[in-house]
């Protein structure tokens, strides 16, 4: 056994009558005998159908309590598990099923309906976290086996694999290996001060790293509790809060907002002060305005505390201290190596602007596929602005690169426009984010029409609803503006930045 499973598999054999993870979309507590009995249920077809050490497992599924259960069957035979979201297209499954030779998935019934062609081989799971579980295998992959590899898993091997948007349209994959989620939980567990004494509640999607490793693993090694959500619902949380005795969130600014605006969240809020017992929100992804982080710890008496992480850390980076934190900052970093990149250099010298870059035993030093770019003399290069001030808190102030951030999901404007370009009465377009202030950004497809000045209502109508059927729910474009041109460099390359600073002269001036 790695030290991660060992430690998941001891705290469950620590809790077995008492209850540690609850689902509320059914409204239970599962204890940990429930939980070794699906693990054990899971380690069972997996080896039934010859899925073991190396391979990996595919998870597209809506936020549940099987999530846990499913990773630590896998990671105890060496299993390689890649969760995906559950809106992801059934053509783009087909896709990653083929190129990426899975030996198996999980996912929802509905998806799981529609794939029913070869090599395709179904059954389904009657776990306690779900009671219907797809599990589909490929036959013509496992067929030469005689049985499931033998081996186990090793501190360096891998364990989760995680998409982060490139710049180029297709996901960067993201290995994550034993080793490196123990060392990122354990990071998270010291600089958030978690106990056993926690709750914490999962809002954000279970195929982020976010839910996967800082509020899900770090909770379950550091002995707490866990509610896990199928979604956000700001009319819902603080009676959730209340009810589980939730101690902590891990949540994004736009979370935040909404609690702020949401009249029937501070109603709650207020009647069920006196039995609200949360310690600190935990906000990450963009940066938080401090006119709503300070509302928001004066009308709900929560800290915020504010960081920094991306997936290729495994979690977190930097942190702001509890006792010291500086609102408008990330924090300081915690088990990371931080520096700035100028001009080929590294440095931390005070308030100099430059490439945010990291290294330490939870970063990873190389992507699945190759990406040399993204790395320098040992560091990573995360292609986040910033700079760290006199006392070490880093300020971020912005990507180099051009991903979209909106709400904690990240949208690659490559992806988004080789789907749209499908359209026949698009001649040219560009996807950019603009600013929102819920979710930070807001997915813009900008569009050179074939018929510039006509129809455009009707044509931006054509694109949300081409958008809704053949995107992912947070890749889905929620503006549309018509240009003439677009501004380039001299090799034609379109200028997002210019192009985004376009669009926000022409709003203001109207």
């Amino acid at each position: 056994m790695t030290t991660l499973t060992e430690k998941l598999s001891q705290q469950l054999k620590n809790n077995l009558n008492e209850p540690l993870i609850k689902d509320e979309n059914l409204g239970v507590w599962f204890t940990g005998r429930d939980l070794q009995a699906d693990v054990d249920q899971l380690r069972a077809a997996f080896t039934a159908n010859k899925l073991g050490y190396g391979d990996q497992l595919l998870v597209c599924l809506p936020n549940s309590a099987v999530f846990p259960v499913i990773n630590q069957a896998a990671w105890e035979l060496g299993i390689i598990v890649h969760p995906i979201s559950p809106t992801t297209p059934i053509a783009e499954l087909r896709v990653d099923w083929h190129e990426r030779h899975y030996a198996g998935i999980l996912l929802a019934p509905a998806l799981a309906a529609e794939l029913t062609e070869a090599p395709f081989v179904a059954s389904t799971l009657n776990l306690h976290t779900v009671a219907k579980l797809p599990f589909l295998v490929d036959s013509q992959q496992l067929a030469g086996r005689l049985v499931s590899s033998s081996r186990r898993p090793q501190e360096n091997d891998l364990g989760l694999i995680l998409n982060t948007s490139g710049t180029t349209g297709k996901p960067k994959r993201v290995g994550l290996t034993h080793a490196m989620l123990v060392s990122a939980a354990q990071n998270d567990i010291s600089s958030n001060h978690m106990t056993a004494a926690d709750v914490a509640m999962i809002n954000m999607p279970m195929f982020h790293i976010n839910a996967q490793v800082m509020s899900t693993l770090s909770t379950r090694l550091a002995g707490g509790k866990i509610l896990v959500t199928p979604k956000f619902s700001a009319s819902k949380f603080w009676q959730q809060v209340k009810d589980n005795g939730v101690t902590w969130v891990s949540v994004v600014p736009t979370i935040i907002t909404f609690l702020l605006l949401n009249d029937n969240a501070n109603q709650v809020y207020r009647a069920n002060a006196a039995d609200i017992h949360l310690r600190y929100v935990r906000s990450s992804s963009f940066a938080l305005p401090e006119d709503k982080l300070r509302a928001f710890q004066d009308n709900f008496d929560t800290l915020v505390i504010e960081g920094y992480g991306m997936t290729e850390a495994a979690s977190q980076c930097t942190i702001n201290p509890f006792d010291a934190p500086k609102i408008g900052s990330a924090g300081k970093p915690f088990g990371t190596e931080l520096s700035i990149l100028v001009d080929g250099e590294f440095t931390t010298e005070a308030n100099v602007l430059g490439e945010i870059v990291i290294k330490g035993d939870h970063v990873i030093t190389q992507y699945m596929d190759p990406n040399p770019d993204s790395f320098k003399a040992g560091w990573f290069l995360t292609g986040d602005l910033g700079y760290l001030d006199e006392d070490g808190y880093l300020f971020v102030k912005g990507r180099s690169k051009e991903i979209i951030s909106r709400g904690g999901e990240k949208v690659a404007p490559a992806a988004v426009e080789n789907v749209l370009n499908e359209l026949d009465f698009i001649e040219q377009l560009s996807v950019i984010g603009m600013p929102d202030d819920l979710y930070g950004e807001e997915v813009t497809a900008v569009v050179i029409s074939t018929t510039p000045g006509l129809n455009e209502a009707a044509q931006r109508q054509q694109l949300f609803d081409y958008a809704q059927e053949h995107l992912a729910k947070y890749e889905t474009p929620t503006r549309v503006e018509f240009v003439r041109e677009f501004p380039r460099n001299m090799t034609g390359k379109v200028l997002r930045p210019q192009l985004r600073e376009q669009l926000l002269t022409v709003g203001a001036a109207k």
